[in-house]
């Protein structure tokens, strides 16, 4: 597969306006994909966040392989991370994240008292690379609509701070990409799972990517959700998805390219089961 690149403009603004925001926080609460926490982590927002406590939440994880998420909580704490598996569209998977909040910054918190402000409000940066859920967290950890939230990468834009009752002030910020994915495969997790824009793919290739993957981790999954009989040939695979679906086009053609459509986003919307496409051997943290 080509290099999938994608940084328009208004991501080296928005990474630019990170960094004076950075300023103003204490705490940066990083949302990562559960499904690939490596990949989806911007390279650019650890940087940039040196010094700053740090939470990270491994979002839809309701998506991910249970298995494979206990060992990527494992190797985040391993390097000194306060980390938190959510599906952040349920209440109750946020209940915790005011007591990992204080965790993280207990640094900070102590600081303060010894300097005599007990109950100064502890500000924080959400952050993460677009689609990974921001403003459905910042919805929830609200409990109102706060944040403006779509499925399409990039929706939030501007600043927006939102102040909690419990002392917590949140600043969302708008998803950034990072200028160019030193490992091609990186890009290709992140277009399977929804954070590239789709139109600019090749998402033929994207889906024997995707069928590959599945078959060496997940061998059979993908053939009993779509009750289809196994095939090592990708292309083969997909015409049987357009037979069963009953994808057609003009002149009452099967139609293989709608059949991939229905596969990429049942995939991304976790419909095939809880998977993980990267595990924490996979990549360096």
């Amino acid at each position: 597969m080509n290099d999938i690149q994608w940084y328009p403009g208004h991501m080296t603004k928005a990474k630019r306006q990170m960094q004076e925001d950075l300023k103003l926080v204490d705490l940066i609460i990083e949302l990562a994909d559960a499904r690939i926490p490596a990949a989806s982590r911007n390279p650019d927002i650890r940087q940039l966040g040196q010094g700053k406590a740090r939470l990270i939440v491994l979002n839809k994880a309701d998506m991910a392989d249970e298995a494979v998420n206990r060992a990527w909580l494992n190797a985040f704490q391993k390097e000194g991370y306060t980390v938190l598996l959510a599906d952040s569209r349920k209440r109750s998977d946020l209940n915790k994240i005011n007591a990992l909040i204080q965790e993280a910054c207990r640094e900070r918190i102590e600081r303060n008292k010894r300097r005599g402000f007990k109950n100064k409000p502890i500000r924080a940066m959400v952050a993460g690379i677009p689609n990974v859920g921001k403003s459905t967290f910042i919805n929830t950890v609200a409990g109102r609509a706060s944040a403006k939230t779509g499925n399409q990468p990039g929706v939030t834009k501007g600043k927006q701070w939102i102040h909690l009752k419990n002392g917590l002030d949140l600043l969302d910020t708008p998803g950034i990409l990072w200028p160019k994915f030193e490992d091609p495969h990186v890009g290709e997790l992140l277009a399977m799972t929804g954070s590239i824009r789709q139109d600019i793919l090749n998402r033929d290739e994207l889906a024997v990517r995707l069928i590959r993957l599945m078959q060496d981790e997940y061998p059979g999954v993908l053939a009993d959700y779509y009750k289809i009989e196994e095939t090592d040939d990708p292309a083969e695979f997909l015409q049987r998805i357009a037979e069963v679906r009953n994808c057609v086009a003009k002149g009452n053609e099967l139609s293989v390219d709608k059949a991939i459509q229905i596969l990429l986003e049942e995939f991304r919307n976790g419909k095939v089961g809880r998977i993980s496409l990267e595990k924490p051997g996979d990549a360096a943290l």
